[in-house]
């Protein structure tokens, strides 16, 4: 999509402007809710994905784009780059936390921070407060988006809580917190900062629906309100038991690698998924999991048409789409319906726009529709 020709969604739709917007993960989701989405992405590889997908896109980095280029959107969510300051990373972003944090104060004094950006160690560090130049922005054009919605890893937290400070400082209510992928029918334990803003009304995280994984546990124990947590096994087509032993080392020791089996949810898909070893019958080591199956434990359609290249890095850099699900849902109190959702997550991506929880949500206000109980 050129900007010459900005997205301007029907009068009244919620629309949604996704910042770094990867190879689709919120804006599957967004596809599942009935909701117009499009995406800002500047990575030939995921845009090759999206455009195979059939998603909406803006091929440009989102430092060169602004509120203006998308007219009568009311959503804006992001989920940056989260290399610097993952774990598994470098750590760079860890260590400029502090500056970071020093740079949003800045920002909301009225402040253009772009020179000190320019100076980090790594440019994807200040990459992180992109969503909130553009939300103010917005404010500044009295054209602000009616909701937030940002996700990064567990360590921007700290970020996420100063924004949600600045947001609210302008006209928004705000929460933020910890989910775990688990704990919302992902197959998968990931845990992902996340902050909601909302104008005038206030907005929650969702709550779980499925219960937290332990290891040695029965995923039938628990709080019986809660579904048991979801398995590789319940989740990938193949034949008979099977083990996961991890491409990294527990604790940092290189020898401990974690083991996951087929009855215990994944341990957090990244880009190197595709190093995983899976243990079959025999005990055969040679197997790795394909990019549909590593979707898979990401919950997105068994055929989403994956395309470009470093297709396990998309997948790992991605959000879940069923996180992503409840989280707007959440922000924009929309209610879910289990066994929809269900439906959505197993359903083949070319029936997307047939869901019948795409179906139900385009039917509706969706902007103070009654929450329901979720799933």
């Amino acid at each position: 999509m050129a900007l010459d020709q900005p997205f301007a969604p029907a009068p009244g739709a919620v629309s949604i402007v996704d910042l770094f917007a990867g190879p689709g993960g919120l804006d599957v989701a967004a596809e599942w809710l009935g909701l117009p989405a499009v995406g800002v992405e500047w990575d030939p590889d995921a845009c090759a994905t999206r455009a195979a997908a059939g998603l909406h896109t803006v091929e440009r980095d989102v430092r060169d784009v602004g509120p203006g280029a998308f007219p009568g959107a009311s959503v804006l969510a992001g989920g940056p780059p989260c290399q610097t300051f993952t774990v598994a990373g470098t750590g760079v972003g860890r260590r400029a936390l502090d500056r970071v944090l020093e740079l949003v104060a800045l920002m909301a004094d009225g402040r253009d921070v772009a020179e000190r950006l320019d100076t980090m160690d790594d440019v994807r560090t200040g990459l992180v407060l992109e969503p909130l130049r553009w939300t103010l922005d917005a404010v500044s054009r009295d054209e602000a988006y009616e909701v937030v919605v940002l996700e990064q890893v567990p360590a921007v937290l700290p970020v996420w809580e100063a924004m949600a400070a600045v947001l609210e400082g302008v006209g928004y209510r705000t929460d933020t917190g910890i989910l775990r992928t688990e704990q919302f029918g992902v197959p998968q334990t990931r845990r992902r900062a996340i902050l909601v803003a909302r104008r005038g009304e206030q907005p929650h995280l969702p709550e779980p629906t499925h219960r937290p994984y332990r290891s040695g546990v029965d995923r039938e124990q628990g709080d019986p309100r809660l579904r048991p947590w979801e398995t590789m096994g319940g989740t990938l087509d193949r034949p008979g038991p099977f083990a996961v032993v991890s491409n990294y080392g527990t604790g940092g020791d290189p020898r401990a690698r974690g083991r996951r089996t087929s009855q215990e949810p994944s341990a957090t898909v990244t880009g190197k998924i595709r190093r995983n070893r899976v243990i079959g019958r025999g005990g055969a080591t040679g197997e790795r999991f394909t990019n549909s199956e590593a979707g898979l434990l990401q919950t997105f359609p068994h055929d989403y048409p994956w395309s470009g290249n470093d297709i396990g890095q998309q997948i790992g850099n991605a959000i879940p789409p069923r996180l992503a699900v409840h989280v707007l849902a959440a922000a924009l109190d929309i209610g879910l319906d289990a066994d929809a959702l269900d439906e959505c997550v197993r359903a083949s991506w070319r029936d997307a726009a047939r869901a019948p929880l795409g179906r139900r949500a385009a039917d509706r206000d969706l902007v103070g529709a009654p929450a329901g109980t979720g799933s």
